[in-house]
């Protein structure tokens, strides 16, 4: 069986991983396609060496663009490559540009299609995320979830027939990584001097953050606001947004600003964190697999049990904002609801059900 994989950003290399070991411990053919869609080394190139992900099988080189520009270019390169490449599946990952092109390239050209992550609902169709991921999840021909909260989304569309719940390949990487850096220093706390337990982690990206320069900046401020240090991990595209809005990171003086961090760094960094403000996906299950607080600057998350389980709040910037990010530790929870997102095997059930379903 041959299977091609298609990725292009930072939380589907994370992913990648642990199916790609899986992949070869079962002797499947796995040829995996890098779309270009996050090109900054370390976003990209350092998570395929920290991860022990092989090489991209081919780099098409997409690069940055509005949405329509970027996943017009990444379809009609896909369009090209994929017939060559005669896979049994394409495998796409998550909600990016990348998984739609892939999606719809493949169908079109009568490929099976399988959607890992599938199932996934903000119900906010301002998300370009959430649009890509309704969509996929109607082209694709089998859906492999994460939770059961998924496949009750997908059943409500009709799609019950091709769901299946594997649980979360992220959960997979994240507790073989933790278990790795568990008696590693904070890269970020040696580095800036902090505390252990002194700080906070921030990661602010999404568009419907940074497109707007008013929310932007109430962002920023509120950050700079928390009662204690803040280290802003600056994502590329928050560094362009705020050059378009005439904003200057350096500016926020009580902020700490800091590239992003490869992944293992990320993981022990967090570790010994305090909490975790983000509007990432990813980041917000991280932060609950390792038991750290996190507030989500968004109105909707996918991740719901992270909310319903204490360890998650979902804040519009300002006070509610900087109260979040000073409350105090949740309590663990219950012991039959504490995971939530799989026992870490999700990707050894995806490459069964590839076989078994090729």
């Amino acid at each position: 069986m041959r299977v091609v994989s298609v990725v292009g950003a930072r939380p589907q290399f994370v992913k990648l991983a642990p199916v790609a070991h899986a992949m070869a411990a079962a002797g499947v053919e796995h040829v995996i396609v890098h779309t270009g869609q996050h090109y900054d080394p370390m976003l990209s190139d350092v998570f395929f060496r920290d991860l022990g992900i092989p090489a991209p099988d081919l780099h098409l080189g997409v690069g940055s663009g509005g949405h329509g520009a970027q996943t017009g270019a990444m379809l009609a390169a896909l369009d090209e490559a994929l017939p060559s490449l005669d896979p049994d599946w394409v495998l796409v990952y998550g909600d990016t540009n990348s998984t739609l092109a892939a999606a719809l390239a493949a169908v079109k050209l009568h490929i099976p299609v399988a959607h890992l992550e599938a199932g996934l609902r903000s119900f906010n169709r301002a998300m370009p995320e959430e649009i890509n991921r309704v969509l996929t999840d109607h082209a694709a021909d089998l859906l492999l979830t994460p939770t059961a909260v998924g496949a009750e989304h997908l059943a409500a569309e009709g799609l019950d027939a091709s769901t299946v719940v594997v649980g979360d390949v992220m959960t997979d990487v994240l507790l073989q990584v933790r278990d790795r850096v568990a008696g590693s220093p904070s890269p970020v706390m040696e580095e800036l001097g902090l505390a252990e337990g002194g700080y906070s982690l921030a990661t602010i990206h999404r568009a419907e953050n940074t497109d707007d320069a008013a929310r932007l900046r109430e962002i920023l401020d509120s950050l700079a606001s928390v009662d204690h240090t803040v280290v802003l991990l600056a994502h590329p595209r928050l560094g362009a947004k705020c050059a378009e809005h005439g904003l200057a990171l350096e500016d926020c003086a009580s902020l700490r600003i800091h590239p992003p961090l490869a992944y293992p760094d990320l993981i022990a960094s967090t570790l010994h964190a305090r909490g975790v403000v983000t509007d990432s996906g990813g980041l917000q299950k991280e932060a609950f697999l390792l038991r750290v607080p996190c507030t989500t600057v968004r109105p909707q998350t996918e991740w719901v049990e992270t909310v319903e389980l204490g360890w998650n709040v979902l804040v519009e910037p300002g006070d509610a904002l900087v109260a979040a990010a000073s409350r105090p530790r949740p309590a663990e929870p219950a012991k039959e609801l504490a995971h939530p997102y799989g026992d870490g095997r999700a990707a050894e059930r995806v490459v069964e059900i590839l076989l078994q379903r090729a």
